[in-house]
């Protein structure tokens, strides 16, 4: 059967589109799970809106005590999967323009199905995010959660919670975004490092490249809702200590609340008696990324 010149057009751009089709169908689909048994079998003590708000059981004589070697410094082994350190991850400097910025990168540098970056909080560098055993081995999690999916994680030190420091983090999204071939880039931000988040969320050009982001123990941003993230609709999970002395949780409840009533794609997991720490120990990451790669709706 002989195939006229548009028809060969129409399946050489199938064709094309492919391999991006492919690669972030599968992120999209499902990240496979990792240690879920350890990490994600946690209690769910109230849920309101249609479960988009869940209120979770942590204990703290269960979930550090009798969950690390050393209480707030190493895990049990039975929590991590070194491999991936060792086989997987860089440290490395990124020529990013103008701009030159220090990470830990786990995972290929190019081609990725998705992009996960981390940014931490005051005190913090690429050691924080890239810490195996640290957090309940919560990190470890992450890289490989990342890895075994076929996706890439940065963990980037942040100089400054300024607009120097959401200039970097900006050219570390145009360059991992470009890197990927335009597929999924993901923010997530801790304590402090949520000025970054709040930040980017103003950059039209960074919104553009995002899929979506998660904010951990973080502080709010009463003009959100003015943002080009937020005209985007792109999706935000937000973590926190019901008991965090630092930044109380109820000032992140009433955004979440403003955004769920605006049909808002947006998710909240409060750890009842949880700290300021808590969210980066105890934040179930293959839910939350698989939620913002795919967002399912209330």
């Amino acid at each position: 059967m002989r195939m006229s010149t548009t028809h060969l057009s129409i399946l050489a751009a199938i064709a094309a589109f492919l391999p991006l089709a492919v690669a972030t169908g599968a992120a999209a689909e499902v990240l496979k799970p990792f240690k879920d048994d350890l990490f994600s079998n946690q209690t769910v003590l109230e849920s309101h809106d249609n479960g988009a708000f869940q209120t979770i059981d942590y204990q703290e004589m269960r979930d550090i005590n009798g969950r690390d070697e050393v209480p707030e410094r190493r895990v049990k082994p039975a929590y991590v999967a070194t491999g991936v350190s060792w086989k997987a991850q860089q440290d490395e400097t990124l020529p990013l323009g103008e701009r030159k910025l220090d990470v830990t990168r786990i995972g290929p540098l190019s081609e990725q199905a998705f992009t996960v970056i981390f940014i931490h909080g005051r005190g913090g560098d690429r050691r924080l995010g890239s810490n195996d055993y640290a957090f309940g081995g919560n990190f470890n999690r992450l890289k490989n959660l990342a890895y075994n999916n076929g996706g890439t994680y940065y963990a980037p030190s942040v100089k400054s919670f300024d607009s120097d420091g959401v200039a970097d983090i900006a050219a570390l999204i145009r360059y991992s975004y470009e890197q990927s071939g335009g597929r999924p880039v993901i923010l997530t931000c801790a304590s402090m490092g949520s000025f970054i988040c709040w930040g980017i969320t103003r950059d039209a050009e960074s919104v553009k490249r995002l899929k979506g982001m998660a904010i951990l123990s973080g502080v709010t941003d009463p003009d959100f809702v003015n943002s080009p993230f937020y005209k985007a609709k792109l999706p935000i999970w937000f973590t926190h200590g019901s008991r965090d002395p630092v930044y109380a949780a109820t000032n992140q409840e009433a955004l979440f609340e403003r955004l769920y009533k605006a049909n808002y794609p947006t998710r909240f997991t409060l750890f009842a008696t949880g700290n300021h720490g808590t969210p980066v120990r105890m934040t179930d990451w293959r839910k939350v990324l698989n939620w913002i790669i795919d967002p399912q709706p209330s």
